[in-house]
């Protein structure tokens, strides 16, 4: 069953990103820049655009994204299951090659917080016996 546009939402860290997903000329556009301009650092781009790499599917298809919250780094990671949502959405036989790919699951890793009576979330300060 193909749908010709797909929008499906990513969360990592802070962030949330919104993925619409169109048949198009393989353009990868944030908040309205193209996404190595957005980004800035390659890593982060090859993260992003991962699913669409795996599933060979960068050429065929136009992704607009919507980013919002967090850095960089977590925006990245809300795109790339975005858009791995809206490829298994676009075409069910993408579902298992994205799932064991692991673009599937959400990073639930989140920053903890400070605790008090401690400098940081897990440091401590020095202990004097005497």
């Amino acid at each position: 069953m193909e749908k010709s546009t797909i929008a499906a939402t990513g969360r990592r860290k802070s962030s949330v990103a919104r993925a619409v997903v169109t048949p198009g000329d393989g353009s990868f556009t944030i908040n309205g820049h193209d996404i190595s301009e957005y980004l800035k650092r390659d890593p982060l781009v090859i993260h992003a655009k991962e699913p669409l790499l795996l599933t060979e599917m960068a050429d065929k298809v136009s992704v607009a994204c919507k980013a919002s919250g967090g850095g960089l780094s977590g925006q990245a990671g809300a795109v790339r299951l975005a858009v791995a949502r809206a490829l298994t959405q676009l075409n069910e036989e993408f579902h298992r090659p994205l799932r064991q790919g692991g673009f599937l699951t959400r990073d639930a890793r989140e920053v903890e917080r400070k605790k008090y009576g401690q400098p940081k979330a897990r440091k401590k300060f020095q202990y004097s016996k005497r």
